[in-house]
């Protein structure tokens, strides 16, 4: 259920409001739209009358929602989210890019790659410190060295930083090194894990899992959101099917229906959807047509020797033609880049 104050609500109101869920043993989660302020109702509210909130001051519709993801739906914010990152907004008319290497490997790599990737245009700086790897005898990351290196290179680049967590127990560690908390496609539904990265206010990147549904992908946000954390993006990353010329099949139908289904951004990772270098930039394209707010591109200076996912990454070069062919696209559909 959700409950739509009146423009122009008070604080007093809104709070009375707030009190009276607490009250009914239920969870409000106030939403502060530019327009309208309203709050979520989480919990057994089935049998719950809207008359209980029709009455009160300040308040103008009530409405139950239709889907199990509450908080991550349309119904709860008609407007689209935009997460504010220190000069940086994800969402909304500009299109961020995220890039860099799967993996952390030396300081040389990650600070080469960083200079590249921002001469190019991207804002964000990915690389991975810990990695979840179907053998437990690959390359599992560097680690806490992993995480200085990637600070190391936003301090020397201004470029924010996105690195995938793995467990509850590394969600604090994690945090004083990143900007934005990546959970991976085999943890979309570790819970512990989601209600750990929910209780901070970092943001968090959530890729959907390889053979998870976009019901399932809304519901893990929910776990986010529902532990406080509203500043979420899910990204669709393709999913595993039959086929076995492609690394994953590049579900590009999952972007404009998420835009349409949720108020969150939506990121594209062309990288992992195809697992292809020469597939990248085209699959890249076809993502901000098809409404993406953002990208996330693997780029490495020697794809050749790259410890993880070096056929999937583009080299330096290859990576600022791309930029420079996404950004007419971008502008030809209304959007910056």
């Amino acid at each position: 259920m959700i409950v739509v104050m009146k423009q122009g609500a008070t604080a007093a109101e809104i709070g009375a409001v707030i009190a009276r869920v607490e009250e009914l043993g239920l969870t409000p989660h106030p939403i502060y739209g530019e327009n309208h302020t309203v709050i979520a109702v989480v919990g057994e509210a089935v049998t719950l009358e809207p008359d209980v909130f029709l009455s009160m001051g300040g308040v103008d519709t009530v409405t139950r929602i239709g889907h199990q993801f509450k908080l991550a739906s349309r119904q709860a914010k008609a407007e689209d989210t935009v997460i504010a990152l220190n000069g940086t907004a994800i969402g909304g008319r500009k299109l961020v890019v995220m890039a860099g290497p799967c993996s952390v490997e030396s300081r040389t790599q990650m600070l080469e790659t960083a200079q590249a990737v921002k001469e190019a245009g991207a804002r964000l700086l990915r690389g991975g410190a810990y990695k979840p790897r179907t053998s437990p005898y690959a390359f599992q990351g560097m680690g806490l060295k992993g995480l200085e290196l990637l600070a190391e290179a936003r301090e020397i680049t201004g470029l924010k930083i996105v690195t995938e967590v793995m467990t509850p127990e590394a969600v604090p560690l994690v945090s004083q090194y990143a900007d934005i908390l990546q959970i991976g496609a085999r943890n979309m539904q570790n819970y512990g894990l989601l209600n750990a990265v929910g209780r901070t206010q970092r943001p968090v990147l959530l890729k959907r899992g390889m053979m998870s549904t976009i019901q399932e992908l809304l519901m893990s946000a929910e776990y986010i959101m529902s532990n406080g954390n509203y500043k979420v993006m899910l990204c669709e990353r393709g999913i595993r099917t039959f086929e076995p010329m492609t690394r994953n099949t590049f579900d590009l139908n999952a972007v404009p229906l998420l835009k349409q289904l949720s108020h969150l951004p939506v990121i594209a990772d062309p990288s992992h959807g195809t697992g292809r270098w020469d597939l990248v930039s085209p699959m890249a394209k076809a993502s901000i047509a098809c409404g993406a707010d953002g990208l996330i591109i693997e780029v490495h200076p020697h794809p050749e020797v790259a410890v993880s996912d070096g056929a999937q990454s583009l080299k330096p070069e290859k990576f600022a033609q791309m930029m420079r062919e996404l950004k007419p696209l971008a502008e030809a559909l209304g959007r910056e880049l």
